[in-house]
């Protein structure tokens, strides 16, 4: 026998997943914008064009971009527009901050960004930059908590 209350509230969580899958996609949209934005060049035709190395940061980038708004929706608690606020609100200032972090990572590395995205072949720079997307997006994630 299923609770009184089963239904109704199936249907508010599932109302709730709704909504953070909307927040979720439009944050994931805005950050990855926002790595193709700093990135030199143009990622998202280099990922187009199928070039190796600009496939392997995007989608470091992605995922850490989903790190950091996991973890918001995650600690977003209170009601529902508390929590669509704080979601929304750590996830921007998560985006902003990784990839702020990623390019200052990148510059003390002096690593050649723009020629490695270009390469037609793997470098092994694109794996030490996706490493970086992953590492900040963590510690931005932990950051949010």
């Amino acid at each position: 026998m299923l609770a009184p209350d089963f239904w109704p509230t199936m249907g508010v969580n599932i109302g709730l997943i709704a909504v953070y899958a909307v927040i979720g996609a439009v944050l994931m949209y805005i950050g990855y914008f926002a790595i193709d934005l700093t990135t030199p060049g143009d990622l998202r035709g280099l990922v187009r064009e199928g070039r190796p190395n600009a496939v392997v940061v995007s989608a470091a980038g992605l995922v850490s971009m989903a790190l950091i708004i996991v973890t918001a929706i995650y600690v977003s608690g209170g009601g529902f527009l508390a929590g669509i606020l704080n979601t929304s609100i750590y996830g921007l200032v998560g985006i902003v901050a990784q990839v702020l972090a990623v390019r200052g990572l990148e510059a003390v590395a002096r690593l050649d960004v723009d020629g490695c995205l270009h390469d037609d072949r793997f470098t092994w720079d694109s794996a030490v930059i996706a490493a970086m997307h992953v590492a900040l997006g963590l510690v931005v994630a932990v950051a949010v908590i």
